[in-house]
């Protein structure tokens, strides 16, 4: 079934898409880069560098991270990060709804091919 993939160009070198916001609800849902990087199956220095490259994209921290280790540290979606997430998740719903005769019509092409 043919489906809809949704990226925001903000910037000629910056983009923000479903893996992004993904991240950042893991980052929500584990409370710690660390763990949301290990269950998305990416490294941490990925995770760190793709949340540095959104930071720098809306000029705006959208994770705060506290150091510690296992005892102390952790990370939360800042009031930025939760709108991100929000505003990405309405226009992708948005998206999908426009989308969705038009992709019924394709996947009707491509049964009667």
């Amino acid at each position: 079934m043919p489906s809809l993939s949704l990226r925001i160009d903000l910037e000629p070198t910056g983009r923000i898409g479903p893996g992004k916001i993904d991240l950042l609800e893991q980052i929500a849902a584990f409370g710690s880069i660390s763990a949301a990087a290990r269950n998305m199956e990416m490294s941490y220095k990925r995770a760190w560098d793709l949340v540095e490259e959104m930071n720098r994209l809306f000029g705006k921290p959208v994770v705060a991270a506290k150091t510690g280790g296992k005892r102390g540290g952790g990370a939360q979606l800042t009031p930025a990060g939760l709108a991100i997430v929000t505003r990405f998740r309405a226009i992708e719903r948005a998206a999908a709804a426009a989308a969705e005769p038009h992709i019924a019509a394709l996947q009707a092409e491509i049964a009667t091919s």
